[in-house]
């Protein structure tokens, strides 16, 4: 069977044409929700998704008598999407997705029905300004955890954590299940801060080519104690007045950033993460082995952590067709 994985995000859509489980074709566009959002038209996503799924399934040389299957999942299920699912309560692991998968024709767009996985929020009904750090949502990261946790064969309960411009750590329970996570803007906030703030000379407008650890952990710790706003200053009196080299400021900023997340792990109410919790960091080898070094530096975490490896080709895709499996579809 030939398989076709739509993921579309905030900025960008990615089509993986897979053919007895390899990946055979892939196309992209740099389109996402964020274009819906700016011309309050989903006419240039519906361009950006069909355009990449053609473009994937014609370097695939598919035969006209093959067996397709089109699987959608992230931002594209949500109200800026092509067609809006509502989140599943959590707990929700791959049973639970699979039955709240739903198959939508979208003529222009594809040749047939796309079966779109719905995303995950961390409970239901309304919040209030007392009990809004309970809640958290996501869509795309369940098809990334349910990818990891077939790959590794990971056995619960942990707590994933997928860095990003939005960073998600996400918990795993005894089940296997998502049992709720916690979203952080720090990618973002590390773009903005390296790229468009009077820091930007500081570090050269980029991001460490090489992590400096004793950097990265020295940032983490000024970041914990004195906050990211004077934190991201001291990189500027580090530039001027210390020897410090332009990697070893980004990493200490890097650092002052990260320290928010691990602050969020050990106190937000939307996710209660224990000490002893095995942690497994997936991401690039960089950003990767830099949350390994702080969540290993920090007393608070007593279990194992653990690095997901970056070879996968696509952890979203291999979690979406574990779910269309058990859905049947496969």
């Amino acid at each position: 069977m030939l398989i076709a994985t739509l993921d579309t995000g905030t900025t960008n859509t990615r089509v993986i044409v897979w053919r007895d489980g390899s990946p055979v074709a892939e196309a992209g566009r740099p389109v996402g929700v964020r274009d819906t959002a700016i011309t309050g038209s989903t006419n240039k996503l519906k361009a950006a998704v069909g355009e990449a799924l053609s473009e994937a399934l014609s370097s695939a040389n598919v035969s006209p008598g093959e067996d397709r299957l089109y699987l959608g999942s992230g931002m594209i299920t949500s109200n800026a999407g092509l067609c809006e699912i509502p989140h599943l309560a959590a707990p929700a692991g791959k049973n639970e997705l699979a039955a709240g998968m739903r198959s939508i024709e979208l003529p222009g767009v594809a040749d047939r029905p796309i079966w779109f996985i719905p995303g995950v929020k961390n409970r239901a009904g309304a919040i209030s300004l007392q009990d809004c750090d309970m809640m958290d949502i996501m869509r795309g990261e369940e098809t990334e955890t349910i990818g990891v946790i077939h790959a590794l064969d990971i056995k619960g309960p942990a707590v994933l954590v997928l860095p990003g411009s939005h960073a998600k750590f996400v918990g795993i329970d005894e089940a296997g299940r998502i049992a709720g996570s916690i979203t952080s803007i720090s990618g973002e906030l590390l773009d903005v801060i390296t790229r468009h703030t009077l820091i930007a000379g500081s570090v050269e407008h980029g991001f460490a080519e090489k992590v400096n650890t004793e950097a990265l952990l020295r940032g983490a710790d000024h970041g914990a104690r004195l906050g990211i706003a004077r934190s991201a200053f001291l990189v500027r009196l580090l530039d001027l007045f210390g020897d410090l080299d332009r990697d070893g400021r980004a990493s200490f900023l890097l650092g002052a950033v990260l320290a928010g997340d691990l602050a969020a792990l050990k106190n937000s109410d939307s996710l209660k993460v224990a000490p002893e919790s095995h942690i497994i960091v997936a991401g690039k080898a960089g950003l990767r082995d830099a949350l390994m070094a702080l969540f290993a530096a920090d007393p608070y975490f007593t279990g194992p952590i653990e690095g997901a490896p970056d070879t996968i080709h696509s952890i979203s895709a291999l979690g979406a067709m574990e779910i269309a499996r058990i859905r049947g579809l496969i």
